[in-house]
């Protein structure tokens, strides 16, 4: 069976889910350069815990976790199967980890599972299993967490980590755009996708101290530690293909990450694409 790649994916607004726009572009075209997963593991932004907790749901809820969008967004549903016995198989790789991890019988898909996933597989066919973020314990704690579920790549399971390569709703009001983009948001990108291009793992853990701009970028942690778990899965000896999707609002980047060592035709990946 052919490794699968692990991807990071920035979400952006649920509206993303109504006007896919460019990230719906560069998101089927992902889908179709992988080979087609059999289930697929999901560490979303947007489900916070305190310990690491595994949805072990038969048949997920779409959760519409957000107030105040027009009313045909609510109407979407994402009705993916889950998987109990895979959701079994990522607890025991937690717990051999020493992450104490538990199950949730009745977690559901939140909108930054189910809006990247009805782009990249809109069939919802996949079995889907969703992984809890614990904003508390930082990027070395997912980095952790992503390099217990790597053997999953081998088994054809796609492990994604969905947040935002940045994050900042506060700065909604300071009147960015298309037009006028947060100044802080190309120094942090760039700085992502070169400590990405060295294999810098270390400042990359660091990020918080080493990173330009990071509490501008990132106030709280928890949409930037999805790429933590994608790389942790990846391996030591995995490249990163970025794959921009643009800036939404003129401070949300929609940076797309896969991280995989070869192409699949056995050649070697660059480092970084554009």
């Amino acid at each position: 069976m052919t490794t699968l790649p692990s991807l990071y994916i920035s979400h952006g607004s649920p509206m993303t889910a109504l006007y896919p726009g460019l990230t719906g572009a560069r998101l089927a075209e992902l889908a179709a350069a992988l080979p087609r997963p059999k289930a697929i593991v999901m560490a979303s932004a947007h489900w916070l815990s305190r310990k690491s907790l595994v949805g072990s749901a038969a048949a997920p809820e779409t959760i519409h976790d957000f107030g105040g969008f027009p009313a045909a967004l609510y109407q979407l549903r994402y009705p993916a199967p889950g998987s109990p016995a895979l959701a079994e198989r990522v607890a025991q790789l937690l717990d051999q980890a020493k992450l104490a991890p538990g199950t949730d019988p009745a977690r559901g898909l939140d909108h930054g599972a189910w809006v990247p996933l009805r782009l990249l597989y809109p069939d919802a066919g996949i079995p889907v299993v969703p992984v809890s973020i614990q904003p508390e314990l930082g990027p070395a704690h997912h980095y952790a967490l992503g390099q217990a579920l790597a053997p999953l790549r081998d088994e054809g399971v796609l492990v994604i980590g969905s947040g935002s390569i940045t994050h900042n709703l506060h700065d909604l009001r300071a009147g960015y755009s298309d037009e006028r983009q947060a100044p802080y948001v190309k120094p942090f990108i760039d700085w992502i996708e070169q400590k990405l291009a060295a294999g810098d793992i270390d400042a990359l853990l660091d990020y918080r101290r080493q990173a330009p701009f990071a509490e501008r970028a990132h106030p709280t942690d928890e949409h930037l530690l999805p790429l933590f778990v994608a790389l942790g899965a990846a391996g030591a000896s995995a490249r990163a293909q970025r794959i921009d999707a643009g800036i939404d609002m003129g401070l949300l980047a929609m940076d797309i990450y896969r991280f995989d060592g070869r192409t699949f035709d056995g050649s070697t990946a660059p480092l970084i694409a554009r």
